[in-house]
């Protein structure tokens, strides 16, 4: 017959387990909110009509480089304020390991960045942009939604394109991937979000 004592003990192995089973869930994915994308889009969008602008188009890809530093300071705030509702934080394991998926190829491309710009390669310069964001995404899709990875491949595909085009499709190819992609994904994880909730 059982006792009191193994019952106690069945119940804290069953509490263990189910506290491993949350934890390993947790660890595994990080909540990509869709306002972050439409916010980091919007930015994009703008960036693509600033750099059509008469005055502004000799310049336009010194624009570029300032519009990735307020999409993702935007993109940023906006992923880490609905975790912190939940007491996760951005030095949690599921965000170092969103870290390490996001961050190499952005290093890499701000890397290529001032190569290029400091050769007189600025052309090649919006191809490797939506390539090596494209590559990003796909990598930190391990720890987010799959269709992260769809995103990613599209930016793939912009990127290559843009090595092959003239400049005025590139500034073209900038704000369909780094706006309209966004936007557009944006709104698809918001909608599959509320959907799950409901």
């Amino acid at each position: 017959m059982p006792t009191a004592n193994m019952v106690k003990i069945d119940s804290h192995a069953l509490a263990t387990l189910r506290y491993i089973r949350q934890s390993m869930d947790a660890a595994t994915s990080v909540a990509v909110p869709g306002s972050s994308g439409i916010a980091m889009g919007c930015v994009g969008l703008a960036a693509s009509a600033l750099s059509v602008i008469p005055r502004i188009q000799e310049h336009w890809i010194s624009l570029w480089p300032f519009a990735a530093v307020v999409a993702a300071g935007l993109g940023g705030a906006l992923l880490v304020r609905p975790s912190s509702l939940y007491g996760l934080t951005p030095l949690g394991a599921h965000f170092r390991k969103f870290a390490l998926c996001l961050f190499p190829s952005l290093f890499a491309g701000a890397v290529l960045t001032a190569v290029l710009w400091y050769s007189g390669m600025q052309r090649a310069l919006p191809g490797i942009w939506l390539l090596l964001y494209g590559c990003a995404l796909m990598t930190v899709s391990i720890v987010t939604a799959s269709i992260i990875a769809t995103m990613g491949a599209l930016f793939i595909a912009f990127g290559l394109l843009a090595f092959l085009v003239p400049v005025p499709y590139q500034i073209f190819l900038l704000g369909a991937g780094f706006g309209g992609l966004h936007i557009l994904f944006g709104i698809l994880i918001g909608r599959t979000a509320h959907e799950s909730e409901a």
